[in-house]
């Protein structure tokens, strides 16, 4: 099949399989045959060659074909012992004759299964008059509206315009073509007719935008859901974005809403139909962006202690190049706080005519006025963001200019300045809320029992250590550089109130002496030393103090540690060098784009609770989070530039996208498509990719495109988005560049599931687990302390827990079985299925076979009569499955409430849990193992109650699905609900005949 032609209309897609196509014939027993397949030229049969079979046997009628199914979704295809090796994207199955026989292939590449199963569909809906319908169209809404707009160019009704006029058109209405690509099709065409001039027609004109402003993939995609085929009305509509977009409530009224704001046909707004104009309109604006906009605002509770929060942090942000010898510069304190940056490093030293100067101490950076830095800080503070500024003061100046400090910052900040004593009596941080429009100030402070004005202190000095390292000439050298003592004055002390720097001893000293208003920083060195060795430690460390990570002083160009590295450890202040982009600060850019860009984003509950177990090097399952499945279709690209940075070569590029996941060591992950060779405007994909999340709250997914021919530099572009904010459904996902701008028109089309999703989110975002027996069934571990009380109190959850995973189990695997039943992946929603099953349940007279009577909260499937063995199977796995969801909807409380009360009692012991141990003969490395299975144990609990709470809402959402599916495919039975039933409405996978077809076919 010729591949160089776009795909972009049913003629198309007829013509192809006309021509023909070698597809592999999938059977059982691992068997595969290559066989040609063609559509006869009358359009009655469809045929394969060489076959042992009669030719006459080795054909389908297309009027027996009863449904086609994209992916592996047949028994064949699951039984096969290929599965594996079979792409999700190139397979497809023929469901024909009475007892729903499938025939199922694999294509060479997902554009040629998209071919064959929309050629099909048409051919199901329209049978032998699929040709007549689609001439009858090509006077449709798209070319009557490209008419008008020709003719209202075509002032002196000529019949035609300049070729630079109808490029300008074509690129107003698709800004992303490159002029010359436009201009070239132009003389492409012109040249194939002979003709001469650059005039272009009407015709011309239609011929060219339907060539360049067609995507074949979305109009794949509208010929699935649409009901005629051409244009999506309000009821196809309203299908598209409650079943694949996962938008609740959707009504006829928010439908033509899309329809008025997205079509540009008037004929169309006035009818209510989205063309594929429209359709593409909408699919790439805003509401169809990858990122949910509910992050787009402040949506996270921000009344927690501070240090349960990451906070977006710069270091030095004083430089705008290296370390050693690069200039500072205000613009530096500009950029961060634009950025929504919530902490930034003052290094101040003594400057000439008794003003303190900032610069990086022992390097050759240069030097700028503290006073214009803090002037700065004043005026854009609180740009971005209304939540507390740190600024991290490296004091290094005499007391003199101490005091100059002060004024300065007194007379600038005023009541800015956060100088509130700590409440003593308090044993945790005050809130972000609590702190909004406030300063607060990092830096040493005097002890209480200083007497006296001033007083001595321990000065670390980063600079210092850099300068020792790099050992350049003429720069000032120390035998001792660090660790040396320094005078402080009393009103700089005072400035600071609930971040006082201290040095960090070791993690059991912390726990004992340790004030929460006291912050420790760590060099990168020795932080990733203490995440390695002390992951548990760190983490807890973590959930009352604050810590502040700089890099290691041995980054001289200001290169960037990975911020992951330290937040799985629940490290706050993780201090990116701003100046240095690249993947580091891709993720840290992205990372706090989640909650509103305010600089502060809520840590996962598993590293606040105060007994909680969680490890920072986990490479497995987290205790009492259920992992997540994230899968992810690349579909196509869209006007890729070339590589700013290559070498002497075209605008051609070759690209491929690597999809990667970052977050604790067991979710990190990448995966790539294949590289489309010499294609940047529309490369299509089609490749499917899947992934396990185990701590989602602490995942991010960055997509990166790159260029395979490249000389210099291969990067196009990257988007970076933190797994919480993923929208599911068919969404684009804007490209940015290197710096972090946005790529005009440039972006990837993408489709986005998530399963097996607890622990949080929407009640959209779908799940359900891969199917378990019983016998095979992992039950979660409770460990023993031996301490018998409190044993006894956690032997009581085991049966509680045990029920609780039998119910949540047996509803998923039902769920599964139902959705195979249907003829979808486990990556379908319980809507998706009702509508593809929605033909089967309805028989040759449009009369139902089975209703949906919705009276009951549990709906229950109706035989009217006799139905074929097929559907009786159907119905059983329908049944199983309601009854699974009543089970679990009406046990859950009560098990809930087991598992808590479990919880409670075991917390009881928590505050003296030592005493106990110590009074059982626990002692040293068995009373720490006691308490560390105690946290296990806990968190086990918390988790079994959260995830049997999520499953209830679950559940209660697949009942609202099978609903409102029911409901649009006219399935209720009548009278119940009230609901007006209009004609039963088609399933996504096959539309009847059109009426009036005398031979019935």
């Amino acid at each position: 099949m010729p591949t160089e032609k776009k795909i972009s209309s049913a003629s198309d897609c007829i013509n192809a399989m006309v021509e023909g196509s070698e597809l592999k014939k999938i059977r059982s027993n691992s068997r595969v045959y290559h066989r040609y397949f063609l559509l006869d030229a009358d359009m009655q049969s469809l045929r394969w060659e060489p076959s042992k079979k009669d030719s006459e046997k080795a054909k389908i009628d297309i009027k027996s074909i009863k449904e086609v199914r994209t992916g592996k979704n047949t028994d064949i295809f699951r039984s096969n012992g290929i599965y594996d090796q079979i792409s999700e994207d190139c397979a497809f199955s023929i469901i024909y004759g009475e007892n729903y026989e499938s025939l199922d292939l694999v294509a060479n590449s997902a554009d040629v299964a998209n071919i064959w199963v929309t050629g099909l569909r048409y051919l199901i809906s329209y049978g032998k008059h699929t040709l007549d319908m689609i001439e009858s169209t090509q006077d449709n809404m798209r070319t009557s509206w490209l008419s008008q707009m020709f003719s209202e160019s075509d002032v002196d009704n000529l019949g035609h315009i300049p070729l630079c006029n109808a490029v300008q058109f074509i690129k107003d209405l698709n800004p992303g073509l490159k002029t010359n690509k436009i201009e070239l099709k132009f003389k492409e065409l012109h040249r194939s007719k002979e003709k001469t001039g650059t005039e272009v027609t009407k015709e011309e004109f239609i011929e060219v935008f339907h060539e360049l402003c067609t995507r074949p993939e979305i109009y794949f995609l509208l010929v699935q859901f649409s009901s005629n085929k051409e244009f999506l009305d309000t009821k196809d509509l309203m299908m598209f974005l409650e079943a694949e977009q996962g938008m609740a409530h959707v009504t006829e009224e928010i439908s033509l809403e899309i329809i008025h704001k997205y079509e540009p046909a008037k004929e169309g707004q006035e009818k209510g139909c989205l063309s594929i104009d429209g359709f593409t309109n909408y699919l790439t604006s805003p509401d169809c962006h990858i990122f949910d906009p509910e992050h787009k605002k402040v949506c996270q509770d921000m009344k927690q202690p501070l240090s349960h929060y990451f906070i977006n942090s710069s270091h030095n942000t004083y430089l705008i190049e290296d370390q050693f010898r690069g200039p500072s510069d205000i613009t530096g304190y500009i950029r961060a706080l634009k950025m929504g940056c919530r902490s930034v490093e003052l290094d101040v030293w003594d400057g000439p005519d008794n003003e303190p100067v900032i610069y990086t101490g022992h390097t050759m950076t240069s030097q700028i006025v503290f006073r214009s830095v803090i002037d700065i800080i004043n005026k854009y503070a609180f740009f971005a963001s209304e939540y507390p500024l740190i600024l991290c003061l490296e004091n290094h100046c005499s007391i003199k200019q101490q005091k100059v400090m002060v004024q300065h910052m007194k007379k600038i900040l005023g009541d800015k300045l956060h100088t509130q004593s700590p409440n003593i009596e308090e044993s945790y941080l005050p809130s972000p809320e609590s702190l909004k429009g406030k300063i607060l100030i990092k830096a040493k402070k005097l002890s209480s029992n200083c007497p006296g004005l001033e007083g001595d202190v321990t000065d670390e000095d980063e600079g210092a250590e850099m300068s020792q390292r790099v050992g350049k000439e003429g720069v000032e050298q120390q035998n001792s550089m660090t660790g040396k003592r320094f005078q402080l004055c009393k009103e700089l002390s005072e400035l600071v109130s609930i971040c006082k720097s201290v040095q960090f001893k070791e993690f059991q000293v912390s726990f004992q002496l340790q004030k929460y208003w006291e912050v420790c920083s760590f060099n990168e060195v020795l932080a990733s030393k203490y995440a390695s060795e002390n992951p548990g430690d760190f983490v807890n460390y973590n959930k009352r103090f604050l810590a502040r990570v700089f890099p290691s002083p041995m980054r001289i160009d200001s290169s960037n540690m990975n911020p992951q590295d330290f937040w799985k450890c629940g490290c706050q202040i993780v201090a990116m060098n701003f100046q240095t982009p690249g993947l580091m600060m891709d993720l840290n850019i992205g990372w706090f784009r989640q909650n509103g860009n305010c600089g502060y984003v809520l840590r996962p509950a598993i590293m606040r609770e105060e007994v909680s177990f969680f490890s920072a090097n986990t490479k497995d399952t987290v205790p009492g989070v259920s992992p997540q499945l994230l899968h992810i279709k690349i579909i196509s690209g869209q006007n890729f530039p070339k590589p700013k940075g290559s070498g002497a070569k075209g605008d051609v590029v070759d690209p491929y996208v690597y999809v990667e996941i970052h977050g604790i060591p067991a979710d990190c992950a990448e995966q790539r498509t294949k590289t489309m060779h010499q294609n940047g405007d529309n490369p299509i994909f089609d490749e499917s990719f899947e992934f396990q999340i185990n701590l989602p709250e602490l995942a991010m997914v960055r997509f990166v495109v790159l260029d395979d021919d490249y000389i210099g530099d291969e990067f196009i572009g990257q988007y970076t988005i933190p797994f919480e904010c993923l929208q599911t459904g068919y969404r684009h996902v804007p490209l940015q560049s290197l710096t972090g701008e946005n790529l005009a028109h440039a972006s990837l089309f993408v489709h986005v599931a998530i399963t097996n999703r607890r622990g949080g989110g929407k009640p959209h975002k779908r799940g359900l687990s891969v199917r378990k027996s019983k016998k095979s069934r992992e039950y979660a571990s409770m460990r023993t302390l031996w301490i018998k009380t409190i044993d006894e109190v956690f032997k009581n959850a085991l049966q509680p827990i045990r029920d609780a995973t039998d119910l949540r189990e047996n509803m998923q695997n039902a769920v599964v079985s139902f959705k195979e039943l249907c003829g979808l992946s486990p990556v379908a929603n319980l809507m998706q299925c009702i509508l593809a099953v929605s033909m089967r349940l309805v028989g040759p007279d449009n009369t139902p076979l089975v209703v949906l009577n919705l009276n009951d909260q549990y709906p229950t499937m109706e035989l009217q009569g006799i139905v074929p063995e097929v559907l009786k199977k159907i119905v059983t796995a329908y049944d199983m499955m309601i009854q699974t969801i009543r089970t679990l909807v009406e046990n859950t409380d009560s098990l809930y409430e087991k598992i808590v009360q479990c919880q409670k009692s075991a917390m009881e012991f928590h505050e003296n849990l030592h005493n106990i141990g110590a009074r059982e003969g626990l002692k040293e490395r068995k009373l720490q193992k006691s308490v560390e299975s105690f946290t296990w144990n806990i968190t086990i609990l918390k988790g079994q109650a959260d995830l049997l709470k999520y499953a209830k809402n679950e559940a209660l959402e697949n009942l609202k699905q099978i609903h409102y599916a029911t409901l649009s495919c006219g399935l209720n039975k009548p009278g119940t609900e009230n609901a007006e039933i209009s004609k039963p409405r088609r399933s996504l996978e096959v539309i009847p005949e059109k009426a009036g077809d005398e031979n019935g076919e």
